[in-house]
């Protein structure tokens, strides 16, 4: 379908879109990665210390990414 085509489906003009609310954790994630990164140069406690920093905001970035989309009317799911 074409930008253009009439049949394609679209939100109404007043349903209001959902963002995600704002957050530390992508700025904390790519920290933990350069730390992760240096750590490979430097230091290898860096390295771990940058790995778990990362699992620990991975977790809790898609547990906010999963209560942020249970929240969103039956409609909204895909």
């Amino acid at each position: 379908m074409s930008a253009t085509d009439p049949n394609e489906r679209t939100p109404p003009a007043g349903e209001q879109i959902h963002m995600p609310g704002p957050s530390l954790l992508p700025i904390i994630s790519a920290a933990a990665v350069t730390g992760i990164v240096v750590g490979t140069t430097i230091w290898w406690v860096w390295s771990a210390i940058g790995g778990v920093v990362l699992i620990i905001c991975v977790f809790r970035w898609v547990s906010d990414t999963s209560r942020d989309v249970a929240s969103l009317p039956d409609e909204h799911r895909h």
